[in-house]
């Protein structure tokens, strides 16, 4: 239909930025007219291509979930039941947050009671990946490791990483910028998957 690429490119520029200001402000700091502004468009263009403030978020919210579901649905397909393939499986989530670090930023928004008035996102989005890829892990690692902390521990851990990153002897952050603190992280994260499953480093 005539007009719906120029649509559809609209959409998606709202919804990227949509995505950073939620991502760096939350929910509740991140107001329609803020969004419209730095789109360099009017609420009503907004409203019409998204909707309200409410259909944004959810709208970015299931757009975040859609890229980490297929990064992880990609690796668990590939996973072979070794330590290698756990390392292989923490390495591309990895990889994911660090290429794009609005996401943990996302949830870790939620984390901290973030838009507490949409409570379903994390029995939609969470739980079904987080039981995928335990029951994954769990056919390595075998009985006696509570694989579901272990999961979200590497969570947890890198979301962290992602967000904070470490102090430097100067006591300033560095993290994703640095690519011997990336790496340094990387072979931390291994570490302590190797330990919590119970597997040869």
């Amino acid at each position: 239909m005539p007009g719906e690429p120029a649509r559809d490119s609209a959409r998606e520029r709202i919804l990227d930025v949509a995505t950073r200001l939620f991502a760096e402000l939350g929910y509740d700091g991140t107001s329609t007219r803020l969004i419209a502004d730095s789109a360099g468009l009017n609420i009503a263009t907004v409203a019409y291509h998204v909707g309200g403030k409410r259909d944004l978020y959810l709208a970015v919210m299931e757009r975040a979930h859609r890229a980490e579901r297929a990064v992880l649905e990609e690796a668990l397909a590939g996973l072979t039941p070794d330590p290698g393939g756990v390392r292989r499986l923490v390495d591309r989530y990895l990889d994911f947050c660090l290429d794009h670090p609005e996401i943990p930023a996302l949830w870790m928004h939620r984390w901290l009671s973030d838009a507490a008035d949409v409570v379903h996102l994390e029995g939609l989005y969470v739980k079904p990946l987080l039981a995928r890829v335990g029951e994954a892990v769990q056919e390595v690692v075998g009985d006696g490791v509570d694989v579901d902390y272990a999961v979200m521990t590497v969570i947890w851990t890198t979301h962290g990483f992602c967000r904070g990153g470490v102090l430097d002897v100067d006591g300033r952050r560095t993290g994703l910028d640095d690519p011997k603190q990336v790496a340094r992280f990387r072979a931390h994260l291994h570490r302590l998957v190797a330990r919590m499953l119970d597997l040869p480093e």
